[in-house]
């Protein structure tokens, strides 16, 4: 089962993250959605966070996944959020398991296919070797030789844990990513749908959703409302918080 993080009660409302990102990446915005009304589920997707590790790893494992929660914890008529990776594991989810979801809400990825382009971020993390016992200063010294966006190293780095005394490690499944990073690109199969009402988001700084896709998104989501976050990159959620929580408290809102 996967590992979540639960706050408040009310409407279940699932949240799910980013690739290489976890559930403590929606800690702020999930505690404000629980303190008007809904009992959101921050989860941590399979090769993630504190969630099991598998070679398995696709859009229609993590989608059956999240299915498994959403039937151990008895959750019916959800409110659905994924960013990134875990927005195309909710297209996905929402386009086979209609009747589980009533409004889904796709922050900064669209349904085509995305080119791998992860390379640079994966060679610096391989290229921490932990046998050495490196110290988090260590690991953040030798990452930022690759990464040198300071808030792409952050949140990459809030994975470092403590496996053991004076041994960290990254809690993501890094050697089954390097075998199965083609699978992050994959796109939405062309002859899914989801009618019921959905939100696209994108950041006025990314790339990940152009207006040329605009079409491709209402083909699988007829009843769509594509908005964007001003000031914001891919990391839309982090980099304006205020504007994300409104647009999407304005959308649950609507009848």
């Amino acid at each position: 089962m996967l590992h979540s993080r639960i706050e408040g009660n009310g409407k279940p409302f699932v949240i799910l993250h980013g690739f290489l990102g976890m559930s403590d990446n929606w800690k702020t915005l999930g505690t404000q959605f629980s303190e008007v009304g809904y009992e959101v589920h921050m989860l941590d997707l399979r090769n993630h966070g504190k969630s099991f590790h598998s070679n398995d790893f696709s859009y229609q494992d993590m989608a059956k996944d999240v299915k498994d929660y959403c039937d151990f914890h008895k959750l019916e008529n959800i409110l659905l959020l994924g960013h990134s990776m875990g927005g195309k594991t909710a297209m996905l989810l929402a386009t086979i398991h209609p009747q589980l979801i009533e409004k889904l809400i796709i922050a900064d990825i669209g349904p085509k296919f995305y080119p791998q382009h992860h390379q640079t971020i994966l060679e610096g993390l391989n290229a921490v070797d932990f046998s050495k016992q490196p110290s988090r200063s260590d690991v953040e010294a030798i990452v930022s030789q690759y990464i040198t966006d300071f808030g792409t190293r952050q949140f990459l780095l809030k994975s470092l844990y403590w496996k053991e005394k004076e041994q960290l490690a990254f809690r993501f499944n890094l050697e089954v990513f390097n075998t199965k990073i083609e699978e992050i690109g994959k796109g939405l199969p062309s002859e899914n749908k989801f009618e019921k009402p959905t939100l696209f988001l994108r950041g006025s700084k990314s790339n990940y959703i152009l207006d040329e896709d605009f079409e491709t998104i209402h083909n699988h989501f007829p009843n769509v409302k594509i908005k964007t976050i001003s000031n914001a990159g891919h990391w839309l959620h982090a980099e304006n918080p205020s504007d994300f929580y409104q647009q999407t408290i304005d959308f649950l809102n609507l009848n």
